[in-house]
């Protein structure tokens, strides 16, 4: 799973940052754990390990260093593109399935019992599911300790916690300081301390909450360099009404989340997204992240895939000229589909239209505290309990529209972070009025599969033959990364974001 003893010693010796998240390095004499590019002096070799997540540094009893804060790195690239049972349960705990279902919950869904699935996490990252979900506890804990007004009890209860007493441990473990020294790092947050107390939330049942959370700004971390303009164009030219929009330099858009509904608005910056979020439930915050960082594709490892498609003499020019090319994907992969069906044999501009009428029809009401959204997506329920004469359009696509959302809703089609990737193909092959564009489009941007590729696209067939039409066989295991980059050669708004306009 993580890189040779020597390899990882080069990468800390010259603080190499494309190796963040992908190994950690653990201190002997400190007893602190780094990332790779930690900026501090490199400690002796021999006082040196690697762990391959930071949970299994922090079972092993390391505290993340202050300096680097290797806890905020983005995540292992291994996540997206594997589709292995491991992925699929990394992506999973990640969506915070653990908090809401439990390890056997996770177990279940992959088809596995409790202990082959802790056999599996810790023979390749060391640490157990619970593990690896409590150090995502502590990481979101401190994300609203830091940023958030929120009493530190209800952030014990938002992270996910049992109780007062697991959540100041956990955080003194991880971080070598109270949650009330955490968030005086915050001028601006030091005189709200504690709960009803001042150092530390008295210990105790952990007391249910009515907190409505407000505003949270995370910064999104991710391996540079980012290719922003595509990426974000594509999604501000796709918007749907009401459920999407582009304001002030930022791509906003209701999510549909496990214990409510949420909004979210998403900016590039240098060195980050700028990420800010509305909630309505506080324990939502670990999915909603989650979920923002498969839409933008932030885990990828662009320097492995530029240097395999860089290296084509069809493909360089275009890696040379705009690096960093990430997948638009999507929060929510059962919207995705369903949209990708009403977009068939349509422009991108009239596909938004007609799917903004369906979410005017059935979409639930949000309010939004700074835009213009005014609905959640359609759920796969209300979509089948239509008739195919109510949808607009061809007959065959209405059809099509109706089949999948069935398929979505009675689980025979599953599509979401644990989804098996060969099922998933081979049930929507399966649905009729789904071809091959279809299918390619939704493991590409739903599933996260980086090898998919829609032949049939107009678009791409034009970008190919602008290149020379080269056999596309030999982009593997990286052609949808190859599209990405074919597909920016176009004269098409997808390929820019919009210019400021005043709301």
């Amino acid at each position: 799973m993580i890189p040779t003893r020597a390899a990882c010693l080069q990468a800390v010796a010259s603080r190499d940052t494309r190796f963040d998240g992908q190994f950690f390095t653990a201190v002997r004499t400190t007893r602190i754990y780094c990332r790779p590019s930690c900026p501090a002096m490199t400690p002796r070799e021999e006082n040196m390990s690697f762990y391959p997540s930071a949970a299994a540094a922090q079972d092993a009893g390391y505290r993340a260093c202050r300096r680097c804060r290797p806890d905020t790195v983005p995540g292992s690239p291994d996540w997206d593109v594997r589709a292995d049972a491991l992925a699929r349960a990394m992506r999973l705990i990640g969506d915070g399935v653990v908090e809401r279902e439990g390890v056997p919950g996770v177990a279940a869904r992959l088809g596995y019992s409790t202990r082959q699935l802790q056999r599996i996490t810790l023979g390749e990252l060391g640490a157990s599911p619970l593990a690896i979900a409590r150090s995502q506890r502590a990481h979101t804990a401190r994300i609203l300790i830091e940023t958030s007004p929120m009493p530190l009890s209800d952030v014990a209860y938002a992270a996910g916690f049992g109780s007062i007493r697991s959540f100041n441990e956990a955080i003194k473990v991880a971080f070598d300081r109270t949650p009330t020294q955490l968030r005086d790092l915050n001028p601006n947050l030091r005189t709200l301390r504690g709960g009803a107390a001042g150092e530390s939330a008295s210990s105790g049942g952990l007391r249910g909450t009515k907190t409505v959370l407000g505003r949270v700004d995370v910064r999104l971390a991710f391996r540079p360099p980012l290719a922003s303009g595509p990426l974000f164009g594509h999604l501000a030219a796709t918007a749907v009404p009401g459920v999407e929009e582009w304001r002030d330099g930022a791509y906003r858009r209701t999510l549909r989340l496990p214990h409510g509904p949420g909004i979210v608005a998403l900016a590039p910056r240098t060195d980050h997204v700028a990420a800010t979020l509305w909630l309505s439930d506080p324990r939502d915050l670990t999915p909603a992240i989650g979920r923002c960082r498969r839409l933008l594709d932030l885990d990828a490892d662009p320097i492995a895939v530029d240097a395999a498609l860089g290296a084509d003499p069809a493909l360089a020019p275009l890696v040379a000229a705009g690096p960093g090319a990430r997948i638009p994907r999507t929060v929510d992969a059962s919207e995705l589909a369903l949209r990708i069906v009403l977009g068939q044999q349509v422009s991108t501009a009239a596909a938004a239209t007609t799917t903004g009428r369906l979410v005017e029809r059935l979409g639930e009401p949000v309010i939004d505290p700074a835009g213009d959204l005014t609905r959640l997506f359609p759920t796969p329920d209300a979509v089948a309990a239509l008739e195919a004469s109510e949808i607009p359009g061809p007959r065959a696509r209405a059809e099509a529209l109706v089949t999948l959302a069935s398929a979505l809703a009675s689980g025979r089609l599953e599509l979401g972070p644990g989804a098996d990737w060969d099922e998933a193909r081979r049930t929507l092959a399966s649905l009729k009025g789904l071809g091959p564009w279809t299918i390619e489009l939704i493991a590409m941007r739903g599933l996260g599969d980086p090898d998919a590729f829609p032949a049939g696209d107009l678009g791409l067939r034009r970008a190919l033959a602008s290149v020379g039409d080269p056999e596309v066989g030999r982009w593997r295991p990286w052609r949808s990364y190859a599209a990405q980059y074919l597909w920016a050669t176009l004269d098409h708004p997808i390929n820019r974001p919009p210019q400021e306009r005043t709301p």
